[in-house]
């Protein structure tokens, strides 16, 4: 049987940018101080180990990304691990991942750690503008991490935000928790977010485990507001269980939020048996059909 009972930290974290070693030290001091107050989990956003503005002027092999990646594992991560060894802690940060079998390629990427130390590293599948002119998009597979808690969830920004597919895949395979590492900023609007990280929590009866950037940036400012979301004893309603709203008032300033938080109450729902229906309210072998069909031609909308 899994636990049910997570100190779960998420952190608000003002990368700066193009100083990998500065925001490594960091890192690794949250993760300390997490650890020292009980965090069983800590969360860390994308990008950062590195900052996430892109100089799109700049051919590849002088951006900042490219200059700063690593492979996963190499030299950062290996101190990471060595740290969540050390703790006997989960961790997860964002990084630009270099593919080891091609050099020129790199992924918008997460680093996960367990105590055991690195487990692997999650390459986001959707990219929005400006991503692409430095990163590619990950071909393979979604990543669950594997825990005393059962399986976890893990997604980067527009991921969660715009493709509902996949949080919805990770509560069909059994996690309770999932982990948003985002650079979400106040240029894309007040309600992109929010909104849908709360109906994510509404649909799927899930927690999520929200860690963005906060601040400027190189030139984009990032709302902060990283957040521990989960189902409350409501129905069909989310509840904070520490930190902010994207658009709240103080949600850019950098801080760490720590909650205890009991994943029974993930109940999950749409994916259960329901008698009823002789089945679960969730109907996948329909919705393959639907996405054979979209297939049949290719799913592109031209003005």
């Amino acid at each position: 049987m899994f636990k049910d009972v997570l100190n779960l930290s998420v952190v608000t974290f003002n990368a700066v940018w193009g100083e990998k070693e500065k925001n490594l030290n960091r890192i690794k001091g949250y993760i300390e101080s997490a650890a020292k107050r009980g965090s069983d989990f800590i969360v860390f956003p994308e990008m950062a180990l590195t900052g996430y503005d892109d100089e799109a002027e700049k051919l590849l092999e002088e951006k900042m990304q490219f200059k700063l990646s690593e492979t996963i594992p190499g030299e950062s991560t290996d101190e990471v691990a060595e740290l969540t060894k050390k703790y006997g802690v989960y961790a997860i940060f964002g990084m630009p991942e270099k593919d080891p079998a091609d050099p020129a390629k790199l992924f918008n990427s997460l680093a996960i750690f367990s105590p055991d130390g690195l487990v692997g590293s999650y390459r986001k599948m959707h990219l929005p503008a400006p991503e692409p002119n430095w990163a590619v998009r990950e071909r393979y597979k979604p990543f669950i991490l594997n825990t005393p808690w059962g399986p976890v969830g893990c997604a980067v920004c527009y991921d969660s935000y715009c493709f509902p597919e996949l949080m919805r895949y990770y509560a069909s395979k059994g996690c309770r928790l999932y982990i948003n590492s985002t650079a979400l900023a106040k240029c894309h609007g007040k309600g992109l977010g929010t909104t849908t990280l709360e109906a994510g929590v509404i649909r799927e009866g899930i927690y999520i485990a929200s860690a963005n950037l906060g601040g400027v940036d190189l030139y984009n400012d990032f709302w902060g507001g990283s957040s521990i979301i989960g189902p409350s004893r409501k129905t069909w309603e989310p509840y904070y269980y520490a930190g902010h709203k994207f658009t709240d008032d103080v949600a850019g300033e950098s801080v760490m939020f720590t909650a205890t938080i009991d994943l029974s109450l993930a109940t999950r729902f749409l994916f259960k048996y329901n008698p009823a229906v002789e089945g679960t309210d969730w109907r996948p072998e329909k919705y393959i059909e639907m996405i054979k069909d979209t297939l049949k031609e290719t799913p592109l909308i031209k003005n």
